[in-house]
């Protein structure tokens, strides 16, 4: 039965705000995960520009001992090639990692704030994110 225009508001907000806090958990970890995996791609890419005398040119005395302006384009040309590999590499991790620990599963339908009786998806599927439901092994994921 469908619930009250102030119960509707406040179950609304409830489910809003819970499904806010997933997608801003997806995202930290989402961040987290690319953050790693493109640290050499952010390390090489900064000392190349930070070395060649076109750009910031630094004092530091690696820069005027190993990195001069060729090697220092070689260092920012090296990074960009590098780094869609590694964007493919931190996708799959995270794609793989939201899918074993069922991540969009923790999104709740809006029919829970408007609908009187609805189970929450978590408690209906077996816990919070279905993680004490049974893995399915049939289910494969290509990225």
């Amino acid at each position: 039965e469908p619930r009250s225009a102030w119960c509707c508001l406040a179950w609304t907000l409830v489910v809003v705000t819970m499904n806010s806090l997933v997608f801003l958990m997806n995202l930290l970890l989402m961040f987290v995960i690319f953050t790693i995996v493109l640290l050499p791609t952010i390390v090489v890419v900064y000392f190349g520009f930070q070395c060649h005398s076109r750009v910031l040119h630094s004092a530091a005395r690696y820069c005027k001992s190993i990195l001069d302006d060729n090697s220092s384009s070689a260092l920012i040309i090296l990074g960009f090639v590098i780094m869609s590999p590694l964007i493919v590499v931190a996708m799959a991790i995270y794609c793989s990692l939201a899918r074993r620990l069922r991540l969009f599963m923790c999104f709740q339908p809006y029919s829970r704030a408007v609908y009187k009786g609805v189970k929450w998806r978590w408690y209906e599927e077996g816990g919070l994110c279905s993680c004490a439901q049974g893995w399915n092994t049939q289910v494969k994921a290509w990225v």
